[in-house]
């Protein structure tokens, strides 16, 4: 069983697409909705989908990444918790094998395509991370740190209950929660069998380089 959370502002136009392939890619799945003051027809879409198990919480104080995920964890009642973009769509998963990596590493995430108004794009710049080549605790040349990407990243709950995201942070929660886990001595795991699309959006911040 696995709890999955889904950050959403304004996701109207994606985020169907991102639940659909959790209904497809998991037997019963829990999503966690995490809504940001979305002013959209979102929630209108999310209710479509009222035979899984889906509740949308709002949330009570300012976003940050951070605090956004931290909140979310309190709501999930299962042992393994994958963190998934809202514009994203599962097109690969092994959640076996997951489980297995998730016995020797705090996080597993995986590889992603990015998908620019609906055109494949070349893994230039941040993408170029997702290669096909499995990567123990992941080192960004480009950034210049450890590289860990929550648009697509797995969990145990216990790990993010007792090593919590840092709320203070507008951003890269993700690098700075895996530099903490190197400096305690954990590892985590890049597994590029594990896939997803993740498509372009106005607010997106990763997509420099476009091409």
């Amino acid at each position: 069983m696995v709890s999955i959370i889904i950050r959403n502002k304004d996701e109207a136009n994606f985020i169907g697409h991102a639940i659909q392939s959790c209904a497809d890619n998991f037997d019963n799945p829990e999503i966690i909705i995490i809504d940001d003051n979305s002013t959209d027809d979102s929630d209108k879409v999310i209710s479509l989908f009222d035979k899984i198990d889906i509740t949308i919480y709002p949330l009570p104080k300012k976003y940050t990444p951070g605090y956004s995920l931290n909140y979310g964890v309190t709501k999930c009642n299962h042992d393994i918790i994958l963190v998934l973009s809202a514009h994203a769509q599962i097109t690969s998963m092994n959640f076996e094998l997951v489980k297995r990596h998730l016995k020797n590493n705090v996080a597993v995430f995986g590889n992603q395509t990015p998908i620019y108004r609906g055109k494949k794009i070349s893994k230039r710049y941040i993408w170029s991370h997702f290669s096909q080549e499995e990567t123990l605790d992941m080192y960004s040349n480009i950034e210049q740190r450890y590289f860990l990407h929550n648009a697509f990243c797995f969990y145990e709950k216990s790990v993010l209950q007792n090593n919590p995201f840092d709320e203070r942070l507008h951003g890269k929660e993700d690098r700075y929660w895996a530099k903490n886990m190197i400096d305690k001595n954990y590892h985590y795991l890049y597994d590029p069998s594990i896939e997803i699309n993740h498509y372009w959006t106005p607010r997106g911040a990763t997509w420099k380089g476009i091409g």
